[in-house]
């Protein structure tokens, strides 16, 4: 398994950026911030070996993220050392050298939006409906891609949780609404997926009733089980393995909190 620190760098690159997209479509006032933006942003941080990193591309409304060229940028957020980066990311105190301080605009408008990610962190508790209807989309689009990669990149516990399974769907949604993601696992190969997965009937499906009460479960006021016994969730399938996808999604979130 890769180092954890490097790990969770990759978390925030692989699963956590990538809900910038949600962002950029869903929040009419950041689309319309970004409308016209055209740049790239850089994130690196310096590793015993090297740097590792990533180039998130903004092309008028649409975004990409480039895993392979990071050395250059209109903005280049660099860090001495990837716990600084990390640090930075989670909400602490680590200051980058900045590149693109003579574009005040823009970099206010880039730090606007990773503030903006910030909804998905456990002791946000948005009021307003668009937030908390983005905070779930991101917070569950999020876990079921970071699981996958957790997966790839290794991680013990998610490796055993998958190396004998057969091919199983496992599906979260929330009625009412378009948040949907599954997670298909297969002889130890995995792969997140957007909406409901129409090929075949979920081996698990953890569905919940509203924002609000997957919002009483993302928000920890609830623990899985209460929130069963109380209506916030509904599992259709295997209890046993929903415990247990449950319990990754709690590392997931411990790891990038």
């Amino acid at each position: 398994m890769m180092d954890k620190e490097i790990l969770v760098a990759n978390l925030y690159f692989q699963a956590v950026f990538p809900m910038m997209k949600i962002l950029l479509r869903d929040d009419p006032a950041i689309a319309k911030k970004f409308a016209k933006v055209k740049t790239a942003v850089v994130f690196k941080a310096k590793t015993k070996e090297g740097w590792i990193g990533c180039k998130l591309h903004f092309y008028c409304g649409e975004f990409d993220i480039d895993f392979e060229d990071f050395e250059n940028g209109n903005i280049v957020f660099s860090f001495g050392a990837v716990e600084k980066m990390n640090t930075f990311l989670k909400g602490g105190t680590a200051l980058p050298k900045i590149k693109g301080l003579t574009k005040p605009v823009l970099l206010a408008k880039v730090i606007s939006l990773l503030l903006s990610l910030k909804l998905m962190m456990p002791n946000v508790n948005p009021k307003a409906p668009l937030k908390k209807y983005l905070k779930v989309k991101m917070a569950l689009s999020m876990v079921s891609m970071a699981l996958s990669k957790l997966n790839r990149f290794g991680y013990p516990d998610m490796t055993a949780w998958t190396k004998n399974q057969p091919d199983r769907v496992y599906q979260l949604s929330v009625s009412d609404t378009d948040i949907a993601v599954s997670l298909r696992v297969k002889a130890g190969k995995t792969k997140a997926g957007k909406g409901l997965y129409q090929r075949r009937r979920p081996f698990v499906h953890m569905k919940f009733s509203s924002v609000d009460a997957a919002l009483k479960i993302l928000l920890r006021e609830a623990g899985f089980v209460e929130g069963v016994d109380k209506g916030y969730v509904s599992i259709e399938g295997s209890p046993e393995y929903a415990a247990q996808l449950n319990d990754l999604m709690m590392r997931v979130q411990a790891l990038t909190t």
